[in-house]
Order: structure tokens, then C-alpha cells, then sequence
């Protein structure tokens, strides 16, 4: 049932970057989200470059809110990642937003990232495990202290998704890292011009019917939050220093 995971390279990728960001307006009130600037440029480059190393040779931007400053800061590319942009005219959600963008994304799976958070993870492992399990809809997971802000997702033993847990039940867990291989049925199934909650409204009726979440140990960080914006710049620097020791021993 495997599919030929040397083809990452030919999926493609939308990144959700439409979010008012009404949470970080304290902070960041003149720009989007994925444009908060981090160790002096905007957050969303930490995510193309991850998307760059995995392979990646093309991407859709998914905007919305503020996002003609999206278009003028990135342009149709950016290093060697060519870049489309599908726009909402009025906010409709993260799944209403990947509805809209469908056209524009041409593999089967689809390879679909939330725009104001990380996980430190190897994509073409995700991509891997997906294949290998021939599933409809694919979520990341990460382990995080305090899954209070979020929300927790239960697994069984093969990575079926078997439960989605309410916020603010707190406590270590897994949480939904925003991070999704999704087969073109699954956002067909959106209909058009709705406004629509992946997180609510699609993934709960997958469950039974598809849905695994891969597990995986790497940072998390969601710039969601002042509080949590604060911490993106050490976030990142902590990040580039394992990966710095990494190489030095190889």
C-alpha cells in the first residue's frame, strides 16, 4: 500500500498563514502572524526552511488577514521553494482556507501546515509513516508539559486517532502539532466558501475512518500567545544548538 516516498519532493504543501492573530496584537499589531519577526525575520522563513531541507520545491501560502504583506515580503519564491498564494476575501477557517486553495495544490496526499507554529520533526519520516499506513488523514503529534491550551489526542497502539480530549483538562499529553498529510478526498469533503474548523469540525469525523497521528519528541512551539512569542527566540536558538552538536560529531 506504500507509496514512493523519494516523491516528497512532488507533494504539494499549503501552509495556513490566513489567522487574524488577534491573541498576539499586544505584541505584533502591524503584521500577520507568520511575519513576527524571530532572531530578525519573519517567523514563517523557520517553516520554509524546514520545508526546504525535507525537500520540498514548492509551497502554497494560504493568507488572509494583512496578507498582501505576506505576497510583498516573499514574492513568488524564496531560495529554491516556489511559492502560490490563494487568499481569502473573509476569514473561513483553516479547513474553509484549504478548500479554497485546493486548485492550486496538485499531489495526493497533500502536505498542509498551520502558519504560527513548529515542530522540530523530520517531515519525510511523517511522510514515510504516512505511506506506510495508507491512511486518509495524517496529524502530527507532540508531547508537551501542559496540554491545557490545547486539547489532547488519544492513540492506540498502530497511531489510530481514538479520542479527542477538551481544553483546559491540563496534565503532560499529545497534542494536534498543526502539521497534516491529507488525502485531496478529505478537503473535497469541505464545501466551498464555509467557513470551517479543521480541528473542529473535520478531524473529529475521521476518527474510524482514517485518521492516525504520528508521534513525535521534537520541540513544539506556537507563537499564538505574547507569552509564547517571547519564547521563540530562545525556542529556536536551543534548536540550532543541537543541531549544531549534531554535526560537530558526525
Amino acid at each position: 500500500m506504500g507509496q514512493d516516498v523519494s516523491a516528497f519532493s512532488d507533494l504539494s504543501v499549503a501552509v495556513l498563514a490566513g489567522g487574524l492573530g488577534t491573541r498576539l496584537r499586544p505584541v505584533v499589531s502591524d503584521r500577520p502572524k507568520a511575519l513576527a519577526e524571530i532572531h530578525g525575520r519573519p517567523f514563517l522563513t523557520y517553516l520554509l526552511d524546514q520545508l526546504l531541507n525535507a525537500g520540498s520545491s514548492r509551497v502554497v501560502l494560504c493568507t488572509g488577514h494583512l496578507g498582501e504583506q505576506i505576497e510583498q515580503t516573499f514574492g513568488k519564491r524564496y531560495r529554491k521553494l516556489q511559492i502560490s498564494y490563494s487568499r481569502e476575501t473573509r476569514p473561513l477557517g483553516t479547513g474553509g482556507a484549504l478548500r479554497l486553495a485546493l486548485p492550486y495544490l496538485l499531489s495526493d496526499p497533500v502536505l498542509v501546515m498551520n502558519g504560527d507554529s513548529f515542530c522540530a520533526t523530520d517531515l519525510t519520516s511523517l511522510w514515510a509513516w504516512h505511506c506506510n499506513r495508507g491512511s486518509q488523514a495524517t496529524m502530527l503529534l507532540a508531547d508537551v508539559p501542559n496540554t491545557e491550551r490545547y486539547g489532547s489526542v488519544k492513540i492506540d497502539s498502530d497511531g489510530t486517532v481514538t479520542q479527542f480530549v477538551e481544553k483546559k483538562q491540563g496534565g503532560s499529553g499529545s497534542i494536534n502539532a498543526g502539521v497534516y498529510l491529507l488525502s485531496r478526498q478529505v478537503i473535497r469533503s469541505i464545501a466551498e466558501g464555509t467557513v470551517v474548523s479543521l480541528e473542529h469540525d473535520v478531524f473529529p469525523t475521521l476518527m474510524n475512518h482514517g485518521l492516525y497521528g504520528y508521534q513525535e519528541r521534537g520541540r513544539f512551539l506556537d507563537i499564538g500567545t505574547p507569552e509564547d512569542f517571547a519564547a521563540a527566540e530562545q525556542f529556536f536558538a536551543a534548536i540550532n544548538e543541537r543541531e549544531t552538536a549534531v554535526c560537530s560529531t558526525r
